[in-house]
């Protein structure tokens, strides 16, 4: 079962960083796409920043300028720098990742966890 490995959320005080990382479980075939989407308890889940394959990224508004998302194809990895964040980028945040297990199949939607970032004086 393909799993998405998330680390590097965390408690920083306002205009301060953090990097979250996501790494696949397993090998598949191809990874069409992934990203970063966020949830605070009673809204809806949000995209933050995705990247496809080919380098193609795209960016919520409150993200742009202040958010960097990067992969690492060898190694089925996404990362996430945030920057300048303020208690509004306060929310579970998580993996996710657009998926061909095997060449047959059907591309498939995975989700990691959830790791929290709380951003707070």
């Amino acid at each position: 079962q393909v799993q998405l490995v998330e680390s590097g959320g965390g408690l920083v005080q306002p205009g301060g960083s953090l990097r979250l990382s996501c790494t696949v479980s397993r090998d598949v075939f191809r990874i069409n796409a992934m990203g970063w989407y966020r949830q605070v308890p009673g809204n809806q889940r949000e995209m933050v920043a995705r990247i496809t394959n080919f380098g193609t990224t795209n960016y919520a508004d409150s993200a742009k300028g202040r958010f960097t998302i990067s992969s690492d194809n060898a190694k089925a990895s996404v990362f996430l720098q945030m920057n300048d964040l303020t208690p509004l980028d306060t929310a579970l945040y998580y993996c996710h990742a657009n998926i061909l297990e095997r060449p047959n199949g059907a591309a498939r939607a995975f989700w990691g966890q959830g790791t929290q970032v709380t951003v707070s004086s």
